[in-house]
């Protein structure tokens, strides 16, 4: 059984006339980034590789998230996680390593939510707002398509 984290970026400041890609977390990111990664250690989860986005906000959250979960996680910058769509994150889900048993994905919206509901099969409305995370037992990497993963638990910055 091989475990998926799906993490979105936590809250980002929307600063005119910078890049989206460059847009820093707020302070309430911050926080909530490290609380993400607090609440996975409670859960006895530790990611083996983080695949993540090289925008800022994505890449200070995992930073965040990791400093209390797992510090010397392997950390992978892949450029196809901004804007992709599910499929595009199945793709690249499915060439990680079967060793990799916890795998984190960092991403952002809407792509990372309806990659969770993909997974689950799920139509829930409660959203996944910047920070949230959804931790999915799956039965490998390779060929993961719709229904194929169990949704665990989730969590909200909101949640505590």
């Amino acid at each position: 059984m091989n475990t998926l984290i799906v993490l979105r970026h936590a809250k980002a400041a929307h600063v005119p006339g910078l890049a989206d890609r460059e847009r820093p977390l707020t302070g309430r990111g911050e926080r909530d980034a490290g609380r993400a990664g607090r609440t996975l250690r409670s859960l006895g989860l530790s990611p083996d590789l983080v695949l993540c986005s090289p925008s800022l906000r994505t890449r200070q959250t995992a930073e965040l998230a990791l400093a209390d979960l797992a510090p010397s996680a392997p950390l992978h910058l892949e450029s196809e996680i901004y804007e992709a769509y599910p499929d595009e994150l199945l793709e690249l889900i499915g060439r990680t390593d079967e060793d990799v048993s916890t795998l984190l994905l960092v991403g952002h919206n809407p792509g990372v939510h309806e990659l969770v509901l993909n997974l689950s099969l799920s139509h829930d409305d409660e959203g996944f707002p910047p920070g949230a995370f959804a931790v999915l037992e799956t039965d490998g990497w390779a060929g993961l398509g719709p229904g194929d993963g169990r949704v665990v638990h989730r969590w909200r910055p909101k949640d505590d």
